[in-house]
């Protein structure tokens, strides 16, 4: 270690008692984090790309400082989809600090890891309070039946009003309007339970309509528009 010329000729001064780090809430406990292997936590985050066309839900559980699991979650750019691939990879079993100066393919999953690692060095994780953290595995019920992302996708003109695409229920079939044109309900497909019957071994048509359902007044409308061609 090298010092410059004013320290060497500066006069010592006793250091006052040292009291360590502030603790952080680390699954049930209190903890003096001093090094990366005293991080433990479970929690999600959010990141985008730097022309914002893109983002990515992450979700890391740590133990110990090591990432035991990731789930990647991508939404509005189709390159994205390959980088998640990737990153699935590279995130597990690296240190949480590994993980942060790695380049995990994708921006958007970049600047999530970033906003992970604030939350989880701070104590601000899912599971601060929970004695033991979560099960590795636990993402995985963020994703519900049929193991797929929730996912919300609408569009709407001045013109022509709204159209419900997709809803966290699944596949966005069918408008019902009421006598005023106004949205009362809709219909939908839910692809994890329809590929599951198709697993099973039913016809896809026969699958299709037993994974349908409806929400709303959807049997009160007046009428029924297909969101995408109507």
């Amino acid at each position: 270690m090298i010092y410059t010329t004013e320290v060497q000729h500066m006069c010592p001064v006793a250091k006052g008692a040292y009291h360590g780090p502030a603790p952080i809430p680390e699954e049930g406990r209190w903890v003096q984090a001093k090094q990366i292997s005293d991080i433990s936590g479970f929690t999600h985050g959010v990141g985008w790309c730097a022309p914002q066309q893109g983002a990515c839900k992450l979700t890391l559980n740590v133990k110990e400082g090591i990432i035991e699991e990731a789930l990647v979650e991508t939404l509005g750019c189709s390159g994205m989809t390959h980088s998640a691939a990737m990153a699935s990879e590279i995130l597990i079993g690296k240190t949480l600090l590994e993980a942060l100066n790695t380049d995990l393919v994708c921006d958007a999953i970049n600047t999530a890891m970033r906003e992970l690692f604030l939350q989880i060095v701070y104590g601000r994780t899912q599971s601060a309070f929970s004695e033991d953290g979560l099960a590795v595995g636990a993402s995985l019920e963020d994703l519900g039946k049929g193991l797929r992302s929730q996912v919300g996708t609408m569009f709407a003109t001045k013109e022509k009003g709204p159209r419900y695409l997709e809803m966290a229920e699944g596949y966005c079939t069918r408008i019902a309007l009421n006598k005023d044109d106004e949205i009362i309900g809709y219909e939908f497909i839910n692809l994890g339970k329809m590929m599951d019957f198709i697993k099973k071994g039913d016809d896809a048509n026969v699958a299709i309509e037993k994974a349908k359902g409806h929400y709303g007044q959807f049997e009160n409308a007046v009428k029924y528009i297909d969101p995408r061609h109507e």
